[in-house]
């Protein structure tokens, strides 16, 4: 009982101090900008060992002032239209997920059940807010279990009291994901537009937000039916958005 009880308080202490360690790491992002997260670097690793010398990596930061307007206003309606309203979690949001994750899991394993079937894994989907993305990449990993998506919610909460939501647009803007080595705003205008973040129309934006759900697949088909259409959408809801 006594090397159980020893276990318990270590086991404790470590997940105190970890916690004490990401509000430290998230209270000094209120003046220091991020160089990297841990999305970047694990994607940068891959990189490394699949093209080595050959590896092309594209990011700038640039303060929130130099993001176009209809960038967030794009983003925002694109990923999260309740932005400034909540607390940074939607748990209804994250339940409908739930459940149409749950229908596309009985329905992979009902058709994988015919013989000779050949399927890929259900396409899984999320419901998680501006936040709680920004928190999952700068911290933590891609995987889908039950003790990383409660730390994931700690962490959500912590961005959100400590760092107010510009300031929390201003960071994911500028480290989430445009495509294969394409991080940030700044990157992703020039890599699709050639031109600077800041000069950015309603088109471009739009187009930019579409693709924010699957950077890499998108990225190879930047014009297709699909991205056009969901682009004319986010475009006419983009004057509805209110931003932080």
């Amino acid at each position: 009982m006594r090397t159980l009880a020893r276990v318990l308080v270590l086991l404790l202490v470590a997940t105190v101090s970890l916690q004490l360690f990401f509000v430290a790491r998230v209270a000094l992002m209120r003046w220091v900008d991020p160089q990297s997260t841990t999305f970047q670097r694990s994607e940068w690793w891959r990189l490394q060992r699949e093209r080595g010398a050959r590896l092309e990596w594209h990011q700038q930061w640039v303060d929130g002032g130099r993001i176009a307007e209809p960038l967030k206003r794009a983003v925002i309606a694109s990923e999260d239209a309740g932005f400034v309203e909540h607390s940074g979690v939607e748990w209804d949001a994250i339940e409908r997920a739930w459940e149409r994750n749950q229908q596309r899991q009985a329905v992979h394993e009902r058709r994988a059940a015919t013989p000779g079937a050949r399927q890929r894994p259900p396409k899984l989907v999320g419901g998680s807010t501006i936040t709680q993305q920004l928190a999952k990449n700068l911290f933590l990993s891609g995987e889908r279990t039950l003790a990383r998506k409660a730390q994931e919610v700690v962490l959500t909460w912590t961005l959100e009291a400590l760092l107010g939501k510009r300031r929390i647009l201003e960071i994911y803007l500028n480290s989430v994901e445009w495509g294969e080595g394409v991080f940030g705003a700044q990157a992703a205008a020039l890599h699709y537009h050639r031109v600077d973040a800041s000069r950015l129309g309603p088109q471009a934006a739009a187009h930019l937000a579409v693709l924010l759900p699957a950077p890499k697949r998108f990225e190879r088909h930047p014009g297709s039916p699909y991205v056009s259409g969901r682009t004319a959408t986010i475009a006419a809801r983009m004057d509805d958005v209110e931003l932080p």
